[in-house]
C-alpha cells in the first residue's frame, strides 16, 4: 500500500554541480525537494521506488546501488541510488545490468544522497513519456501492493512550454496545463491526476506526465493528502515539488 510520496522536478541542473554560476537560482526548488524526500523517511516504508521519466522505452527496473552520472552534461560526477549493497549486482539476464541510470533517477539519486537515505530498500524504474494512460494506472497499482508499505519518489516535470525561451517555446496552453497539474498534485486529488490529458501533455513535453498517472493509479483508495511545496517555472520549464502523506 502507497503510504507517502514526494514529487520532484528532474532537471540536471538541480544538481550545484551542473548548474555552476546558476546553482543559486534553484537553491529554493532544492530546498523543497530535500523537504519532500524528508517526508518519505518519515512515513517509515518498507521498500521506496524512484520512478521518472526515461525516453520513449523506459528503463529498469534499476536495483539499490545501480550507479549514475552527469558525465553527458559535462560534470565528472557519480551518483548511486541509495546505499551501495555489493551482494545485489544485476545478474546478466538483468536488462538493466551495466547501464547507467538515466538523468532523471539520477537526480533522484542525488536527492537521496544528499538526505542520506538508509530508511527502506530502493528501487528505481525508468518509464516511458509516451506510456498511455492506464497502463500506467496498471503500473502504479502493481508498485502499491508490491509491499506493506510503499514510498514513491516521482521525477518529472510539467511544461516545457511556458516563455519563447523554453525548449519547447511559448504554448498558451502550457500555464493552464501546469496549473492544473500543480492543484492535483497539491491536493493529492488522484482523480484530477489521472485525467490529465496524455496529448497535451506530449504536445506542451511535460516529462512528467506517465511518471504522475503512475502515482496516481498507485494512490488510488490510500486516503493520502498532499501539500505542494513549490512552484516555479524559471527556464519556461513548470517544476513543481509535493508532498503526500
Amino acid at each position: 500500500m502507497l503510504v507517502a510520496a514526494a514529487v520532484c522536478p528532474c532537471p540536471p541542473l538541480l544538481v550545484p554541480e551542473v548548474a555552476s554560476g546558476a546553482a543559486p537560482e534553484l537553491d529554493g526548488l532544492r530546498a523543497a525537494c530535500l523537504d519532500a524526500v524528508g517526508v518519505l523517511a518519515a512515513a517509515r516504508p518498507d521498500r521506496l521506488v524512484v520512478l521518472g521519466p526515461a525516453g520513449q522505452d523506459g528503463r529498469g527496473p534499476y536495483p539499490q546501488g545501480a550507479v549514475g552520472s552527469f558525465r553527458g552534461f559535462g560534470v565528472d560526477l557519480e551518483v548511486r541510488l541509495g546505499p551501495s549493497v555489493p551482494s545485489a549486482a544485476p545478474a546478466p539476464s538483468d536488462p538493466s545490468a551495466g547501464r547507467s541510470l538515466p538523468p532523471s533517477l539520477a537526480v533522484g539519486a542525488w536527492l537521496l544522497g544528499r538526505t542520506d537515505w538508509a530508511d527502506a530498500p530502493v528501487e528505481g524504474l525508468g518509464v516511458a513519456e509516451t506510456l498511455e494512460r492506464d497502463r500506467c494506472l496498471q503500473a502504479g497499482q502493481e508498485i502499491a501492493a508490491s509491499a506493506g508499505r510503499v514510498a514513491l519518489l516521482v521525477m518529472g516535470d510539467g511544461s516545457a512550454c511556458r516563455s519563447v525561451k523554453a525548449p519547447g517555446y511559448f504554448d498558451e496552453r502550457a500555464e493552464a496545463f501546469d496549473a492544473e497539474a500543480a492543484r492535483a498534485l497539491g491536493t493529492a486529488d488522484v482523480a484530477a491526476l489521472s485525467a490529465l490529458d496524455e496529448e497535451l501533455a506530449a504536445a506542451l513535453k511535460a516529462s512528467g506526465r506517465a511518471c504522475w498517472h503512475v502515482l496516481a493509479g498507485a494512490a488510488r483508495g490510500a486516503g493520502l493528502s498532499g501539500e505542494l511545496l513549490r512552484e516555479e517555472a524559471p527556464y519556461g520549464v513548470g517544476y513543481f515539488v509535493a508532498a503526500w502523506s
